[in-house]
């Protein structure tokens, strides 16, 4: 067996670049750099299929491709893992509207927007 990943694309041989995941529940395609191993509910894709691909009508596709990002995962990338594995593991009362900013909950003072599970973060710094 061949130590290179290969495109996912059947008839297609060339070295994969990059990873396709499909984020059903908001619609989403999320294109981005080549996942350190292969997961068996994405696809690897290579350079020409990467920059042609498409999603279907009513979907968003988003392009991650930071190109001083690590290979490797961070101290960062774990410690984010480790809190969005907590956060899905706590239960959730639907009934008080906590969820819609009524109840005791409140913001991160770090979070900018949210989009179902996703979460974008303002850096301390800044």
């Amino acid at each position: 067996m061949s130590p290179v990943r290969r495109c996912s694309r059947t008839a297609c041989g060339r070295p994969a670049v990059a990873t396709l995941t499909y984020v059903y529940a908001d619609s989403t395609a999320v294109l981005g750099p080549l996942a350190t191993y292969a997961e068996p509910h994405c696809y690897d894709l290579c350079a020409e299929h990467s920059e042609r691909l498409t999603a279907p009508r009513g979907w968003e596709v988003v392009r991650l491709s930071d190109p001083s990002a690590p290979t490797r995962p961070s101290g960062d990338d774990l410690e984010a893992l480790a809190n969005a594995v907590r956060e899905a593991a706590r239960p959730q009362d639907r009934g008080d509207g906590a969820r819609r900013g009524g109840g005791p909950r409140t913001a991160d003072p770090l979070e900018v927007a949210r989009r179902s599970h996703l979460r974008v973060l303002r850096s301390p710094d800044s």
